[in-house]
């Protein structure tokens, strides 16, 4: 499912204050059903429409209240949901991306739902649920996730004789050099700017991208266990002809993988449906697997792009606000959305859910183990355009040393971490 899994960008909006959207209006206890519409705002691919109706049909008939679901576009929605935060009638339930949660969770804006963790979240899955805590504060509920994955074309596999998919990192580099010898196909499409398999790594090296300098967060790029996590994303480099200095986007790599001409390629589950738009008859060939870590009992390391929801602190319908979320995050309609989404749900124990949905089994592997970037308000700015990380990978893949790498962007990355607007 295509949509905006990325990290939050605008900080300068998000960190407007909203700190006192919840001083007027009412008891945001007593709030009962009859009479009443609880406003939802979801992002736009979120919200497939027979769980959307089912949900919706559910709430209206426990509560006697109405839902009015209004769909939100990922562009522009940084400045659209801050100014809404702070206006003393809020939607009173929002989806937030989960690396923008912190953002919004710091201006004031979202209420604490430590009682409603307490009561429903004690088995929510821990990768997920981090990035709905700020300063050791429940302000959102991790609602669902997605994660990359390897998207094979099994004809090329076969012909290069490989018989099974890779179970170690070690075997997926011998995969690889057997399809590069066989000299049919590339044998991997991999930009040098794939930002987020790049973090997928770090992750999986145990690396953290920034460090405490006194009160404030300053780069750690030059952290040895980032340098091996860019180890390892330039063996993974070394295997395709795709652009040093491009992303995963530019062109998109789905479109590449589309002419049947490239072994594999790393991507999220929604970029399979892309080929396939691209070139239907590339779906009989196509196939997915779980990138494979150091030892056959791990998965790689991944990003763990998703959503949270999260209570407007300026609802005055709080009560009827979580009565909703214990609707939507209910093991029941938990499942039904991976069913029907292919989203990876917020407990493990619902992992089952995805059986069918080939791409989503494959990442289901690495999410107990996956991450984000880091969940601080301030890490918004570093990704902003032109993302100073991405300009890190390309001088380590054009030669230089992960060390002189980091060097020549930690001074743009300090300054957009100490930038407070």
């Amino acid at each position: 499912m295509k949509r905006g899994l990325i990290a939050a960008t605008g900080v300068a909006a998000l960190l407007v204050s909203v700190a006192a959207c919840g001083s007027s209006g009412g008891d945001k206890g007593s709030d009962g059903g009859s009479g009443k519409t609880l406003t939802v705002w979801f992002m736009d691919g979120s919200n497939p429409k027979g769980w959307t109706d089912a949900v919706k049909a559910e709430f209206e008939q426990k509560t006697g209240a109405k839902l009015d679901v209004q769909v939100q576009k990922w562009d522009g929605i940084q400045t659209k949901l801050t100014a809404a935060l702070s206006e003393t009638s809020p939607p009173d339930v929002v989806e937030l991306g989960n690396t923008q949660t912190p953002a919004y969770a710091a201006t004031g804006g979202l209420a604490d739902l430590g009682g409603l963790k307490k009561e429903i979240g004690a088995d929510w899955t821990e990768s997920l649920n981090k990035s709905a805590v700020f300063e050791g504060k429940q302000y959102a509920a991790p609602w669902w996730a997605a994660n990359r994955v390897v998207i094979y074309n099994k004809k090329i596999w076969a012909d290069a004789g490989i018989t099974d998919v890779p179970k170690t990192r070690d075997e997926f580099f011998k995969d690889l050099e057997a399809i590069k010898k066989k000299g049919d196909a590339e044998p991997l499409y991999l930009p040098g700017q794939n930002w987020y398999f790049f973090d997928g790594l770090t992750i999986g090296t145990g690396a953290e991208l920034v460090k405490k300098d006194g009160k404030k967060y300053v780069s750690n790029l030059a952290d040895p266990k980032v340098a091996k996590a860019m180890d390892i994303y330039k063996q993974y480099q070394s295997f395709s002809s795709a652009p040093k200095d491009k992303d995963e986007a530019t062109p998109q790599q789905a479109d590449i993988f589309a002419k049947g001409r490239t072994g594999a390629f790393i991507g999220m589950g929604w970029e399979a449906a892309t080929a396939i738009k691209a070139n239907p008859a590339i779906e009989k060939d196509m196939g997915y697997f779980t990138i494979p870590g150091e030892s056959a009992d791990k998965p790689e390391g991944v990003f763990l792009g998703g959503s949270n929801l999260a209570i407007a602190e300026g609802s005055k319908k709080q009560d009827l606000a979580k009565e909703f979320l214990r609707i939507v995050l209910s093991d029941k309609n938990e499942t039904a959305l991976a069913k029907e989404a292919g989203l990876t749900p917020n407990k493990e124990s619902l992992l089952p859910g995805l059986k069918g949905n080939l791409a989503a089994e494959a990442g289901a592997p690495a999410v107990a183990g996956g991450g984000t970037t880091p969940l601080i308000p301030e890490w918004a700015a570093v990704e902003n355009a032109p993302n100073p990380i991405k300009a890190y990978m390309t001088a380590v893949l054009s030669g230089k040393s992960a060390d002189e790498a980091a060097k020549q962007v930690e001074a743009d990355i300090n300054k957009r971490l100490s930038t407070k607007e």
